[in-house]
């Protein structure tokens, strides 16, 4: 289980932990990228708080400007805390065509997430149990539409599928 206390959150202070994944990292090709993705793993909500990424462009002699960019850039990366599990939803053309809108509006009702706005890429339950995303295009369009919940692919979903999958995570 990652450190609950890595790295950086609110108020926290660097650790051994993030100095090792900077120092094993810096320079090199896509080094950047590792940096955030391990860092965020690590963090117990699975973000990279702004505190973080100071640090980070400190360690590594990277304007902040620059490591705040790579953060924004991929959808992969969250500058909010997450929930313990995650829905992602895909808005894609397919999956829209096939309702992934009425997917997406009926999870957020089921998890008692009252945020209506449909250009928001990702809300977080109060309690931080879940996270619902969406996301562009999985790729699949002809399972469409297509649904990820804690990184598993399902295809051909339907609310009440998708009901009992997020139901059992409830557990």
């Amino acid at each position: 289980m990652p450190n609950p206390n890595v790295p950086l959150g609110a108020g926290a202070k660097p650790d051994s932990q993030a100095d090792a994944v900077i120092a094993a990292h810096a320079g090199a090709p896509g080094g950047l990228l590792t940096i955030l993705e391990k860092l965020q793993e690590l963090n117990r909500h699975k973000y990279l708080p702004i505190e973080t990424l100071k640090y980070v462009a400190q360690k590594t002699g990277t304007p902040l400007s620059q490591v705040y960019s790579v953060a924004t850039f991929y959808s992969f990366f969250n500058l909010e805390a997450q929930g313990d599990h995650t829905v992602c939803i895909c808005r894609g053309t397919a999956c829209h065509a096939r309702g992934s809108r009425n997917l997406l509006n009926n999870t957020k009702l089921m998890l008692g997430i009252t945020e209506r706005d449909s250009e928001k890429v990702s809300v977080t339950t109060p309690d931080k149990h879940f996270t619902v995303r969406t996301v562009a295009c999985f790729g699949q369009c002809a399972l469409a539409p297509v649904v990820e919940v804690d990184r598993e692919i399902y295809g051909r979903m339907n609310e009440r599928e998708l009901r009992k999958v997020v139901g059992k995570i409830g557990e």
